[in-house]
C-alpha cells in the first residue's frame, strides 16, 4: 500500500514537532506551507528546518488562500490538508481538497479555548490542566469533529515556554497516533456540542500584559508567567514609564499595596492581598537581577517604598 500524503500548513515548535510525527507515521509531505522566522523566534527549530531536512519543498506563505497556492496543492492530489499552529485560517476551497481530509491541531483541550493564544490564557486564568487537540476542519474557528486529545497538566510554575514544549511533545505523539485511523477511518469523531459548552479568547494585545496593582497576588503572578521568556513579558506602568517584569514569585513576606520594599530576599512588589519576590526586571533591553538594581528602577518609575 502506497504511503498517504499530506500538504502540511505549520509553525512554531508545536507545527515543526506535529509535522515530525507525521514523518514518523510515514506520511508523505509534499509540501509545506509555513513563515519566515521572526528574529524574536529563535528560540525553536522552525518547521522548514525539518522539511528540508527531509527534501520537502518548502512555500513561504505570506497569504494561503489565493489562487496560486490553491492550485498548487490542488496538483498534489493530497489524502491530507494538516494545519499545526498556522496563523491562517484556511478557506472552504482548500478543505475539500484533500481524498481524507483537512485536519487542524489546536493547543487546548476543545471545545474549551478556542482562538488564538490558548496556552498564554489557560495560564492567565489559572487553570490547571489543557491539552492539544486533533479536530477536522471547518470553515470556523477550531470548530470541526474531534479525533483525538492529549491532556497536560499544569504545575504552578509553568510557563508559556515550558507548557509549549509540553504541547509539542504531546502533539508530535497525537499526530503519530492519530494517522493510521485517519489513513482507515476508525478514529471515532467526536462532536463538539456533546462535550459540553466551547469558551473562546481572541489574540493577546501588548495591553493585556500590563500588571494592575488591585489585582491579587495569584492573578499577577499567572499574568507574569504566561509571557515569560521568551514572550514580550509583563509590565509595569506608571506616569513615569514602563518596566517589564520577566519574572517573580509569590512570597509570604509582607508589602503595602502599590509600593515596593527591599528584604533579605530580594525586592518584594505590592499587590491585593501579598506581595511577589521580583527575581528579573527589564528596562531598556536591559536584565535587572541584582536587587539593588531593581529597586532604583522601581523607584524611577515612582513608586513608593515602603
Amino acid at each position: 500500500m502506497p504511503s498517504p500524503t499530506a500538504v502540511v500548513c505549520a509553525y512554531s515548535s508545536v507545527g515543526t514537532a506535529a509535522l515530525e510525527g507525521l514523518l514518523e507515521a510515514g506520511v508523505e509531505v509534499k509540501a509545506l506551507y509555513t513563515y519566515a522566522q521572526g528574529v524574536d523566534e529563535q528560540w525553536f527549530t522552525p518547521p522548514a528546518v525539518v522539511a528540508k531536512a527531509h527534501g520537502i519543498p518548502v512555500h513561504l506563505a505570506p497569504s494561503l488562500n489565493t489562487d496560486e497556492v490553491f492550485g498548487a496543492i490542488r496538483a498534489h492530489q493530497p489524502d491530507f490538508l494538516f494545519s499545526f499552529y498556522f496563523r491562517e485560517m484556511i478557506q472552504a476551497r482548500f478543505l475539500e481538497l484533500p481524498r481524507l481530509g483537512a485536519y487542524n491541531l489546536h493547543g487546548s483541550l476543545l471545545p474549551k479555548y478556542r482562538g488564538r493564544a490558548p496556552i498564554n490564557w489557560v495560564l492567565v486564568n489559572g487553570e490547571t490542566e489543557t491539552g492539544v487537540t486533533l479536530h477536522a476542519m471547518t470553515p470556523k474557528p477550531d470548530d470541526g469533529h474531534i479525533l483525538a486529545q492529549a491532556r497536560l497538566s499544569i504545575d504552578w510554575d509553568e510557563t508559556a515556554l515550558s507548557l509549549t514544549l509540553k504541547a509539542a511533545d504531546a502533539g508530535r505523539g497525537l499526530v503519530r497516533e492519530a494517522v493510521p485511523g485517519l489513513v482507515d477511518g476508525s478514529l471515532p469523531r467526536i462532536d463538539q456540542k456533546t462535550l459540553g459548552p466551547s469558551t473562546y479568547f481572541g489574540g493577546r494585545k501588548p495591553a493585556d500584559s500590563r500588571l494592575d496593582f488591585t489585582m491579587s497576588v495569584g492573578a499577577a503572578f499567572n499574568q507574569i508567567r504566561a509571557v515569560a521568556d521568551p514572550w514580550p513579558n509583563a509590565f509595569v506602568e506608571t506616569a513615569e514609564g514602563t518596566l517589564k517584569v520577566a519574572w517573580a514569585l509569590p512570597t509570604e513576606l509582607p508589602c503595602p499595596q502599590g509600593c515596593f520594599r527591599t528584604s533579605r530576599e530580594g525586592v518584594l512588589l505590592g499587590f491585593a492581598d501579598g506581595a511577589l519576590r521580583i527575581l528579573t526586571l527589564r528596562t531598556d533591553g536591559a536584565r535587572l537581577e541584582r536587587p539593588t538594581e531593581q529597586a532604583t528602577a522601581l523607584r524611577l518609575l515612582g513608586l513608593p517604598e515602603r
